[in-house]
C-alpha cells in the first residue's frame, strides 16, 4: 500500500471514529466469508462491520482521540463502527458470538468512554431505544389521562353539586329567618313619626 493509500485509510477510519456514537473491536480469527457477511447483515441499519488493518487503526484511533483500542489492537480485527442504537448492535454482536464463538468481542468506545468486553454485555441486556421510548410514551400517556381523570372529576361533581343547590333553593322560595336586606325599609318604619330628644331633656 502506497502513503497516499494509507493516508487515505487513515482518514476514512479516523472520520468513522468521529462520526459514530459507539465502535466495538471484535477479533474475528477462523470465521469464513459467509460468516462475516451474515453479521454484517446482522449489523446492519445499526452499524457498519469493517475488517481493519491494526496498524492504521491504531494511528487513526490516535488521530480522532480514540484510547479504548490501546493495546489490543492485535490479530485479524474488525470493528463494529455504530451510527445507529448502541444495544441493538451490541445485541447483534453478543447473539452472534454466542452461535460463533470464533468471534471475541474485545472492547469498545461508547460516547468516548472506553468500554470492556463484559460491558458490552451489559450494554446487550439493556432495552432498546425504541421499546425505551415506547415505555416512555405508554407511562406519558397513562399519566395525561390519570390527570385528566383528576381534573374531571371534581370539576363535574361540583356542577352537579351546584346545579342541585340551586334546584333546591328555587324550589323552596326564601329561606325563613333570614335577615332582610339593610338597604330596604319596612312599611311600619317609613310610617313611623320622628322622635327629637332634646339633650338633657324630654320629648315634648
Amino acid at each position: 500500500m502506497s502513503r497516499a493509500d494509507k493516508a487515505a485509510a487513515i482518514a476514512e477510519l479516523s472520520e468513522k471514529f468521529k462520526s459514530s456514537n459507539a465502535a466495538v473491536l471484535t477479533e474475528y480469527r477462523g470465521l469464513s466469508v459467509a460468516q462475516i457477511t451474515e453479521l454484517r447483515n446482522t449489523l446492519r441499519g445499526n452499524a457498519t462491520y469493517a475488517v481493519v488493518k491494526n496498524t492504521l487503526t491504531q494511528l487513526a484511533a490516535k488521530d480522532a482521540g480514540v484510547t479504548a483500542f490501546d493495546g489490543q489492537l492485535v490479530g485479524p480485527s474488525a470493528i463494529a463502527f455504530v451510527e445507529g442504537d448502541a444495544v441493538e448492535a451490541a445485541k447483534g454482536l453478543r447473539d452472534f458470538a454466542k452461535a460463533n464463538p470464533l468471534l471475541v468481542i474485545k472492547g469498545g468506545v461508547l460516547e468516548g468512554k472506553a468500554l470492556s468486553a463484559a460491558e458490552i454485555t451489559k450494554l446487550a441486556d439493556l432495552e432498546s431505544r425504541e421499546v425505551l421510548l415506547a415505555k416512555l410514551a405508554g407511562a406519558m400517556n397513562a399519566s395525561l389521562s390519570n390527570a385528566v381523570s383528576l381534573f374531571a372529576a371534581p370539576l363535574s361533581q361540583t356542577a352537579r353539586v351546584v346545579e342541585a343547590l340551586r334546584a333546591k333553593v328555587e324550589a323552596e322560595g326564601p329561606v325563613a329567618g333570614a335577615p332582610a336586606e339593610a338597604a330596604e325599609e319596612t312599611p311600619a318604619e317609613a310610617d313611623a313619626p320622628a322622635t327629637d330628644v332634646a339633650e338633657g331633656g324630654d320629648a315634648s
